[in-house]
């Protein structure tokens, strides 16, 4: 009897039943059963599947609750299998699509090397994530579905966490598509906001932020945060970002940051702060995935973070829990 409780036995199923999964999300089996139950020849009918293999991958997924049976190979999808349709707010496919991509795949596949040689070996084969993102528009796409679903829940927190009504210019550094600098404008009606990443992500979050009314208060800049930042502005957000980069990269940016600010002004980074103790935390998940797919990003303590911001002239001065298990760092330039 294999004990459901058993870290390593559930290690072992986990895969299978991610696959089962995400079979079901690169199909788009949620979508076609949106209307109602189907037999899986049906089901296969429409996805384009092999029948027989389709009913072997529905039959796990009714398993764990993903779909139910109704019928004799027949199946119907349950509250946690909405999640998987593309068309629902919140959806997770986009999250399975990329959790089985080749690339995605091979990273977490290669841990064991990373850690023997004690450099990724996705960086080795790959290059820059965000190249190879770049490089494939369909995984980029769902990447970037995946990371707005976790950031959902932090975005609608963080206008409330954090008081931003003293600033006159907030800059969302290495933004993306803007959409935590959105939720922070919409609650700060008086604030600006400069959105600042790669001359291509620019463009991708301008129409992304088109027509929320920001046109008159939200500015659009490319550049690289390796050699300089938007400067004047009364604070700086980096939202997951330093956790990319190791300790000498890292500094570089907070270097250019703290250069740009002004000496009243605040940096704020959005990340996931680890404890110090044993305890569980998505934190510890993360950094795993930060040392695949980069070799030198990871995950920080406090005190770690803290002496990160003390080298670039900062000091911590607090730190605000958010959902999901981020935190926001706030610092302050050393007087």
């Amino acid at each position: 009897m294999i004990d459901s409780n058993d870290p390593i036995w559930n290690a072992i199923i986990g895969i299978t039943r991610l696959g089962a999964m995400a079979t079901m999300a690169e199909l788009g089996c949620a979508d076609h059963l949106a209307g109602g139950p189907m037999s899986v020849t049906e089901l296969a009918g429409a996805c384009g599947a092999h029948a027989p293999s389709l009913g072997r991958v529905m039959r796990e997924l009714a398993a764990i609750g993903i779909v139910r049976t109704v019928g004799p190979d027949v199946y119907e999808l349950t509250e946690n299998g909405q999640a998987l349709r593309g068309d629902v707010p919140g959806s997770m496919r986009g999250a399975l699509r990329v959790m089985v991509e080749p690339g995605y795949w091979y990273a977490m596949g290669s841990i064991p090397e990373t850690v023997r040689r004690g450099r990724s070996m996705f960086a080795e084969r790959f290059g820059s994530f965000y190249d190879y993102l770049a490089e494939r528009p369909e995984f980029e796409r769902n990447f970037n579905d995946y990371m707005r679903v976790r950031a959902a829940s932090i975005s609608s927190a963080l206008p409330t966490a954090y008081d931003f009504s003293g600033f006159g210019t907030l800059v969302d550094v290495a933004g993306g598509r803007g959409h935590l600098l959105a939720a922070v404008l919409e609650a700060n009606p008086r604030l600006r906001g400069v959105l600042f990443d790669r001359e291509g992500v620019v463009e991708h979050a301008r129409e992304a932020l088109g027509g929320r009314g920001f046109d008159d208060r939200c500015e659009f800049v490319g550049g690289d945060f390796f050699r300089g930042v938007p400067d004047g502005a009364d604070a700086y957000l980096l939202a997951s970002i330093i956790h990319n980069w190791d300790d000498d990269d890292g500094l570089r940016i907070l270097d250019n940051v703290r250069a740009a600010m002004a000496d009243n002004g605040r940096v704020l980074l959005l990340e996931t702060v680890l404890p110090d103790d044993d305890s569980p935390h998505i934190g510890k998940e993360f950094d795993l995935r930060m040392l695949a797919l980069f070799g030198s990003g990871k995950e920080r303590t406090r005190d770690e973070y803290a002496a990160l911001l003390g080298k670039s002239g900062f000091t911590l001065s607090r730190v605000l829990p958010l959902p999901v298990g981020a935190s926001l760092i706030e610092a302050i330039p050393v007087q």
